[in-house]
């Protein structure tokens, strides 16, 4: 049985007996969320001794609880705290007792959320992925259960390989790829490879998680204006940055996609001094609605300067948590040399699932499903934004989940997206994303529309269209 975290501070000398003592401790638990619905609590006997108190003076207490709704006695089982439908009446009792600020700094639920992070997973093949765990772990040995390889299992690191130059055009080998738990930890371990106090570029806007983890690095950063191509490669020559963080296939969040000259530029910058390297962040390179997904930079770098990440996490679901980094080999020599105590943070059973759900083919069928459904969705919102033409210029289409409207009326982001809230609908504003000091900017609003069903973003589209236009 799990012992729970018994911490209740009996005092001899108060006005209340012991049982009321053991009581109020165990019924604020469960009032605070601290003892989940259906735990199971220690037994009479066990919090008696634990206690040092008699077995009478428990009982008396979960005698109390059960009579009260806090507990359920269950026969031959033991004490469970009450589930959910049982303890409505006292969440009732327990909210009437708060204070009045209690809870007020949770943002209040808005109907319609275009948020350009959240995907849909209403087609998610629950099935498949069910049956392929089972088949694995009623197949299973030891050696599944051991370490494995620190950068993940050879397997999988072979089949990525192989999805990626198909898919991507990236060259590289199962042994210069990097499995880890989250593109999070990815970039933490390149600081361990790249080194201390690394000047780092990043585009302007950015995607704020990563700029976050390069200054817990104690990194310097640099932020880099942007043009229609991407990056601007003659500000980056102003700084003494060694490494660029660039998304060039789909920048997040202005969905400009860098076209080859600039391509070209930004490796020529990385080839001109030693130790200089790009990371390249290939974010939703797998949802673009007209054409093939671009190649990867990666895919043009003849000198060894490019990092390529990649993610699961956006086209399949966001609690798989694997993604993948490939090192260039002078790199790679590095992490075998300085980085590989590091233990692998995917487990090797996740690892096996995801190897055979791309190798079986069922990966290629749900992202063809996939981005056909986020095609319709993006057709859509696009047809439903055309009256707003005269009040807005829409940008950051044909690619990704979202779309950005510039506004031309001279109002500011936070007047629009207040009026939006009021509306019951989120938007997010570009200004989130912008870093350091940058010249004033007309109002954009990202309205993303991934996780939203027809009938939702038609409704909630609706609802700005009466406020905003």
């Amino acid at each position: 049985m799990k012992e729970l975290p018994i911490h209740i501070q009996l005092r001899p000398e108060s006005n209340k007996t012991l049982y009321e003592q053991i009581y109020e401790y165990i019924r604020d638990e469960i009032r605070a969320g601290s003892l989940l619905q259906n735990e199971k609590l220690p037994s009479a006997r066990f919090m008696a001794e634990y206690l040092q108190v008699s077995r009478t003076t428990v009982d008396m207490a979960y005698d109390q609880l059960v009579s009260e709704g806090y507990l359920e006695a269950r026969p031959r089982r033991g004490y469970f705290v009450s589930t959910f439908e049982e303890l409505n009446a006292i969440d009732e009792i327990s909210r009437r007792e708060m204070p009045e600020s209690y809870g007020k700094r949770q943002e209040p639920s808005i109907r319609y959320d275009f948020s350009p992070n959240a995907i849909d997973m209403r087609h998610f093949p629950y099935a498949t992925w069910k049956k392929i765990t089972k088949s694995i772990l009623v197949d299973a040995n030891s050696k599944m259960f051991s370490l494995g390889e620190s950068q993940g299992d050879l397997s999988l690191r072979t089949t990525i390989c192989r999805y990626l130059h198909g898919s991507r055009g990236v060259n590289c080998e199962p042994e210069q790829i990097i499995i880890g738990a989250g593109n999070d930890y990815l970039l933490l371990l390149l600081e361990k490879i790249l080194g201390r106090h690394v000047h780092v570029a990043m585009e302007n806007p950015t995607y704020v998680r990563a700029y976050k983890i390069f200054r817990s690095c104690a990194y310097p950063v640099s932020f880099i204006p942007m043009d229609e191509s991407g990056i601007r490669v003659d500000c980056l020559r102003q700084t003494d940055a060694r490494v660029a963080y660039v998304m060039p296939s789909h920048q997040y969040p202005t969905g400009i996609s860098m076209p080859i000259g600039r391509r070209m530029e930004l490796l020529k910058w990385a080839a001109e001094a030693e130790e200089r390297y790009l990371i390249e962040d290939d974010y939703d390179s797998e949802f673009r609605y007209k054409g093939k997904p671009l190649p990867s930079l990666q895919a043009s770098d003849n000198g060894g300067r490019v990092v390529y990440i990649g993610t699961f996490s956006k086209a399949i679901a966001p609690a798989i948590r694997i993604s993948y980094m490939v090192l260039p080999y002078p790199l790679l020599e590095r992490y075998r040399s300085e980085c590989s105590f590091y233990s692998s943070t995917v487990s090797r059973i996740d690892q096996t699932i995801l190897n055979e759900f791309i190798q079986d083919g069922y990966f290629e069928r749900y992202l063809n499903k996939m981005r056909k459904q986020y095609r319709e969705k993006h057709d859509l919102i696009l047809n439903e934004l055309k009256p707003f033409e005269n009040a807005f210029q829409v940008s950051g289409s044909n690619a990704g989940l979202h779309v950005i409207l510039t506004d031309k009326r001279g109002r500011s982001e936070d007047e629009l997206a207040h009026i939006a809230a009021k509306a019951d609908v989120k938007v997010y504003q570009m200004r989130d994303f912008r870093m350091g000091e940058t010249e004033d900017e007309p109002a954009m609003l990202i309205l993303g529309y991934g996780a939203l069903t027809s009938e939702e973003i038609k409704e909630g589209i609706a609802r700005l269209r009466e406020v905003w236009i």
